[in-house]
């Protein structure tokens, strides 16, 4: 399966202003490949990847931003990277993956590269919009396409977000957490992590109970403002269960319903902890972020996107309503996989 060595390194966002940037994106991603015991041929397939992906950014794009991090499955481990950009978009991005086809009069073999090589990629852009494209390799095999994904960025000038995700299966139904420490930096990502570990080592319980555990654990933190989600599809509703300024959406067709968070602080104070149950369709979408992203957000503009990966349409929704003045986070559910 392969293995994630003790050092690998974090993920990171890198900004794309100039040529020069390409360099440092294209050595991290190298450390990173090698750090997830990738084998020469796999760290030089990465290498090239984001290489490609951070030069279309310098040469194409408007306010361009790659997030270059290691990503896992049930059984395996692997390196994604994401480029984010607000350049006029395409208007056939499956054409743009052809070698041979530019926008700009190049020899257009970037796009087409970065298909050949990944085990996994995609992409979605509009004109006038931007552009979202992802790519991944993972040691054999890749794991199933997830239902749930997610990706934080830090505020401007921070190395470490404190803002976290994650997800996991618990009998049959799906559960989600978003955390938000308090404040920026190396406590606000403890008091996330806290929060992580706990999720993830917590038995199966109702969410008003594993929220009291997640409350009394972050005690010795600094903490945090934490929603946890569960979706059961058996029961085709979502139960939403929150402290804090951690917003929920469900998003079904042209609908978008607000979903109800309780004051407070996770692992301060004294917690009012209440369960709401809202009823889900099959094509429905859960999005859940941080008090970093504004929540002027909607999936209109888009045609087709929220038929797109939970990672396109989070990655969207950071790059169209995320602040650079604050951690940020977004995590997109499907109801059904």
């Amino acid at each position: 399966m392969g293995k994630v060595s003790t050092r690998t390194p974090a993920p990171a966002w890198f900004r794309l202003d100039d040529l020069s940037a390409v360099g440092s994106v294209r050595r991290f991603a190298t450390d990173l490949a090698v750090a997830v015991d990738f084998d020469e041929q796999k760290v030089n397939d990465f290498a090239i990847i984001v290489s490609e992906l951070a030069t279309n950014l310098v040469k194409h794009a408007q306010d361009g931003a790659l997030l270059v991090r290691p990503v896992r499955g049930d059984e395996t481990v692997g390196v994604e990277v994401i480029s984010i950009d607000t350049a006029p978009g395409m208007a056939d991005l499956a054409a743009m993956h052809v070698d041979g086809r530019s926008t700009v009069g190049t020899l257009g073999i970037g796009l087409g590269a970065v298909t050949r090589l990944a085990d996994r990629s995609e992409g979605f852009s509009l004109p006038g919009r931007g552009s979202v494209l992802c790519a991944q390799l993972w040691h054999e095999p890749p794991p199933p396409k997830p239902w749930a994904e997610g990706l934080t960025r830090p505020l401007t000038g921070e190395t470490v977000s404190g803002d976290a995700y994650a997800v996991r299966t618990v009998a049959g139904r799906r559960q989600v957490m978003v955390s938000d420490g308090l404040g920026h930096g190396p406590l606000a990502a403890a008091a996330s992590q806290a929060a992580l570990q706990l999720f993830h080592t917590a038995p199966d319980e109702p969410l008003p109970r594993l929220l009291e555990r997640l409350h009394r654990g972050l005690s010795h933190t600094r903490g945090a403002a934490v929603a946890l989600a569960e979706i059961d599809p058996d029961a085709h509703v979502v139960r939403v269960c929150g402290l804090g300024n951690i917003a929920a959406s469900l998003v079904t067709g042209e609908q978008r319903r607000n979903l109800i968070s309780m004051p407070g602080i996770t692992g301060h104070g004294k917690a009012n902890i209440r369960q709401f149950e809202h009823p889900i369709e099959d094509h429905s979408l859960l999005v859940m972020h941080s008090d970093g992203v504004t929540d002027k957000w909607t999936l209109h503009p888009y045609p087709g996107l929220p038929a797109r990966s939970p990672l396109l349409i989070a990655a969207t929704v950071l790059r169209d309503a995320g602040v650079r003045r604050d951690d940020a986070c977004v995590l997109v559910a499907r109801a059904h996989p």
